[in-house]
Formats: structure tokens, C-alpha cells, sequence
């Protein structure tokens, strides 16, 4: 259903019988373990208004692997979580070990 690289890739699928008697097919519940269980690769700076998807891209070779930095960080939007470590001279943008 989603690509080898997908943040979806490894979940579970299922599906649910309405009143009407249609099947809807649906994702189960993704669950992201603490970011600081997660294998460093790096921890990088930020330049303030630096884009995720660049970042992504330099670091992992990915630029859709975004969603890995923000795994790593606890970060739900990925936009606050550069701004925050951009803003903050003392902290860095830990970048996860890509996981298979």
C-alpha cells in the first residue's frame, strides 16, 4: 500500500464494515518510540528559515526522510522544531540513523 520508505510502510493495515454495508480500508495507529531511543547518525546546526526538506536532503540523501529528523526530535511540525533549534545557539538538530 505505501512505499519501502514510507513512515507507513511497516504498519498494519485494517478495515471496518459501515452500516451500509461498505468496507473502509484504513492505516492503524503509528506509534514513534522517544527520539532519544533512536540511533544518532549526527547532530547538526540550523540557520534560521533553513528548510526540512533541504536538511533531510543533506543529511540523510533523502529530502522525504523529514519525517525521520522530526521522529528524532519529538517534533510534530517540522517548522517549529527548526525554528526552535535555529533560534538556541546551545542546541543541534539530532539527525537518526536511517532504519530498514
Amino acid at each position: 500500500m505505501f512505499d519501502h520508505m514510507s513512515r507507513y510502510y511497516a504498519i498494519e493495515t485494517a478495515s471496518l464494515t459501515l452500516p451500509d454495508g461498505r468496507v473502509v480500508s484504513y492505516v492503524r495507529r503509528r506509534f514513534v518510540p522517544p527520539g532519544s531511543s533512536l540511533p544518532l547518525l549526527a547532530e547538526v546546526a540550523v540557520t534560521p528559515g533553513e528548510r526540512i526538506d533541504l536538511v533531510s536532503n543533506r543529511t540523510l540523501g533523502d529530502p522525504l526522510a523529514f519525517w525521520r529528523i522530526c521522529d528524532a526530535n519529538d517534533a510534530i511540525d517540522p517548522q517549529e522544531m527548526l525554528d526552535e533549534v535555529a533560534n538556541d545557539p546551545n542546541r543541534r538538530l539530532r539527525i537518526p540513523q536511517p532504519q530498514m
